[in-house]
């Protein structure tokens, strides 16, 4: 089970990326979505479960996406979810689908069916929808008819998709809207996504909940429903950090991964993506080091002893069943991991064989000049 498993990667987890306040150049860094891709390859060919690579659009727009998914090909690896952006514009200041404007909302709209478009060259199943929208003050506009405007353009992007195609709406608590956010929350996602149809799912971001948030309560409750689309895994301490996933509570990832092997979510139907930027780590070494990460968590998940579970559940034992969960959670396993690998004919420390690979010090030798990608690019 543990070699089946597939790991999605971003683009823009490759270019350069920062805090509010300043953005961190590094050596090496992908000046396009070719290179970014060529990068992502090396997180798949040490780690060998990391196969597909999202975009994100307008930052990984090209001529010819027929031509980047050929380079993917060439690379080993394939394009993954489209992700749209509807929130650096100027005209999306007061929103974007949710504008109070018409014209905004129809160039929000556009954007959103141009990358079904974009699915439909590059042989992507998935779309990703992420919205900023929201409102600042009590009064500033009309929350209800901001619902409405939202789910007029769902609908429309719902229509545009194709046989096997499917989009994840992803929720925010708050930021960048500090009053009220349209998709502030699972709830809301689920509504929309639930009298939409079997086609709308919902992305669990692990960092975009409040505090003590039980995470794996909503992962149960989606799964149980059949609306549970995929992962934005990353990790944060405060507010949406996008650190590595596992590196604030790296319980919290193994009880999340606990309840989607017990609620049939450990297949193809829910996508496990990372959504992260690498701001002070070095950018391949970061993704290796995350979808390790979702590895361990996996593993020990996969560990629980699910009979001896069931039957503390069923006798009230709660240090009994409490005992079985921790157990497996105590457990190393990265020997049973690195054996894996082996088995795989990989290096059983991808951190090591990608520092060996002399990589890194290609690319800093090579991507000498122009732009480099980063926000925005």
């Amino acid at each position: 089970m543990l070699r089946a498993q597939h790991i999605e990667t971003p683009s823009w987890a490759y270019g350069n990326s920062g805090t509010r306040f300043k953005v961190f150049a590094q050596r090496g860094v992908p000046r396009d979505p070719y290179e970014k891709l060529a990068d992502a390859a090396q997180v798949h060919r040490f780690t060998g479960v990391a196969p597909t690579v999202a975009l994100h659009i307008p930052w990984d727009r090209v001529d010819s996406y027929g031509d980047l998914s050929a380079y993917a090909e060439d690379q080993g690896v394939r394009i993954g979810a489209i992700n749209s952006n509807v929130f650096q514009d100027d005209d999306y200041m007061l929103g974007s689908v949710t504008h109070p404007s018409p014209e905004v909302r129809r160039k929000a709209l556009g954007h959103l069916l141009e990358c079904v478009d974009i699915m439909d060259a590059t042989g992507s199943d998935t779309l990703k929808l992420w919205f900023s929208d929201g409102t600042n003050y009590p009064g500033q506009d009309d929350i209800r008819a901001r619902q409405d405007r939202l789910f007029d353009a769902l609908e429309k992007v719902y229509e545009r998709l194709g046989e096997g195609q499917r989009f994840l709406l992803e929720y925010k608590l708050f930021e960048p809207a500090f009053y009220a956010t349209d998709v502030p929350d699972w709830g809301t996602a689920y509504a929309h996504c639930a009298k939409l149809g079997d086609k709308a799912q919902v992305v669990v971001d692990t960092g975009h909940h409040a505090p003590g948030t039980n995470i794996e309560f909503i992962v149960a409750f989606l799964l149980r429903e059949g609306k549970l689309g995929g992962f934005d895994f990353n990790s944060r301490f405060y507010a949406d950090d996008d650190l590595m996933v596992g590196a604030a509570d790296p319980f919290q990832l193994f009880r999340i991964m606990s309840e989607v092997i017990a609620g049939g979510g450990y297949g193809p139907h829910v996508a496990f993506m990372l959504d992260q930027c690498h701001n002070i780590e070095p950018k391949i070494p970061g993704q290796i080091r995350s979808v390790m990460n979702v590895q361990e968590a996996t593993a020990k998940a996969l560990l629980i002893d699910r009979a001896a579970l069931a039957t503390a559940q069923r006798e009230g034992d709660v240090l009994g069943a409490n005992a079985v969960f921790m157990d497996a959670y105590n457990t190393d396993v990265r020997p049973l991991l690195a054996a894996t690998r082996e088995e795989m004919g990989l290096d059983p420390d991808p951190m090591a064989a990608y520092a060996r690979s002399g990589y890194f010090e290609k690319i800093c030798a090579d991507r000498v000049g122009g732009a480099q990608a980063g926000w925005g690019a």
